[in-house]
């Protein structure tokens, strides 16, 4: 069975030459910025959106093994990127991030099949083997 490190290797190099990416989708421009950075820190090649519209619009022509969503956003709310996702690309494994901790909200997400949900702040780490075990399922 291939380790943690090995899946990493493996994706970092499918990904550099465009077979796939982690989508990331959040309206606040620095929390968009910073994920990237962290992300691209490990190996991971990214695709970011401010637009929930052009997040969905892209996932005809991006292989998106895991998207990270934000949960409030203006135009239109995680909770229906997820749900527009579900039927775009069902195997895209979600895991959201919130600037509010709604434990109804949070339990609506993973009910609705999120792999994940994060309350801002989250630490790094946490993030990062969110990410990892995303990828591994």
């Amino acid at each position: 069975m291939p380790t943690v490190a090995h899946r990493s290797e493996t994706f970092a190099r499918a990904s550099s030459n465009g077979a796939s990416c982690i989508c990331i989708l959040d309206d606040d421009l620095s929390m968009l910025k910073a994920l990237e950075r962290l992300l691209t820190c490990e190996g991971h090649q990214t695709k970011k959106f401010s637009d929930p519209a052009a997040f969905l619009e892209s996932i005809g022509q991006t292989r998106c093994p895991v998207a990270i969503l934000d949960v409030w956003m203006p135009d239109m709310n995680g909770l229906e990127v997820q749900e527009a996702l579900r039927k775009e690309s069902p195997e895209t494994r979600i895991i959201f991030i919130s600037g509010r901790d709604d434990p109804s909200v949070r339990q609506t997400a993973l009910d609705a099949g999120a792999f994940g949900f994060l309350s801002k702040p989250f630490n790094d780490e946490t993030l990062m083997q969110m990410v990892q075990d995303a990828l591994a399922a």
